[in-house]
C-alpha cells in the first residue's frame, strides 16, 4: 500500500468588478513577495471549511465583509510535486464574489505592499504562477483544471 499524503489547503477570494479583478502586491511574507496576487487568500485552519477560511480571510486581509451566499465556487487546485514531502502538496479552494460590504482595504501593510484593480486581459507581471494561470482562464471563459504538477514557477 502507497502512503498517503497530507494536503496543505487554501482559499483564494477573487474580487471582480466586471472583467477587473482586485489583486495585492505581497511583501514581507516569505513566499513570491514583490509579485503580485490574489487580494484575499490563506491557509484553511483546523475546524473550518474551505469557505468559512474564505470569508475569515478577507475580513482579515481586506476589512470587508462578504456572505456565504456570494462566494462562487470557481475551481479547486491540487499542486503537487510527484515526490514532494506533505508540504509540497497542496490543494487550492478559488471563489469569486461580485458582492461585499465595505471598501478593500489592506488590513496587514507588513504582507501587502498595495492594493489595486486590473482587467483580466492586462494582468500585472510578475504575477503569481498559478493564480496567473486561474486569472488567464477566467479571461477566456476556459474552466481552469483541477491537477496542476509543479511546472509553473513559485509552486511549492
Amino acid at each position: 500500500m502507497s502512503e498517503r499524503i497530507a494536503l496543505v489547503p487554501a482559499s483564494y477570494v477573487i474580487f471582480r468588478r466586471g472583467s477587473s479583478v482586485l489583486l495585492q502586491l505581497r511583501q514581507g511574507t516569505g513566499y513570491m513577495d514583490g509579485h503580485w496576487a490574489t487580494a484575499a487568500a490563506g491557509h484553511v485552519e483546523a475546524g473550518e471549511s474551505a469557505e468559512t477560511a474564505a470569508i475569515r480571510e478577507v475580513q482579515e486581509e481586506l476589512g470587508v465583509g462578504i456572505a456565504a451566499e456570494d462566494l462562487v465556487p470557481l475551481t479547486a487546485m491540487h499542486r503537487f510535486q510527484p515526490q514532494g514531502t506533505a508540504l509540497e502538496q497542496r490543494v487550492d479552494f478559488f471563489f469569486s464574489t461580485e458582492h461585499w460590504s465595505g471598501e478593500p482595504r489592506i488590513m496587514e501593510p507588513d504582507k501587502a505592499a498595495e492594493l489595486q484593480w486590473f482587467a483580466l486581459d492586462a494582468l500585472p507581471s510578475p504575477l503569481v504562477p498559478h493564480e496567473r494561470y486561474v486569472f488567464e482562464r477566467m479571461a477566456t471563459g476556459i474552466a481552469p483544471i483541477i491537477n496542476l504538477e509543479t511546472s509553473l514557477p513559485g509552486n511549492p
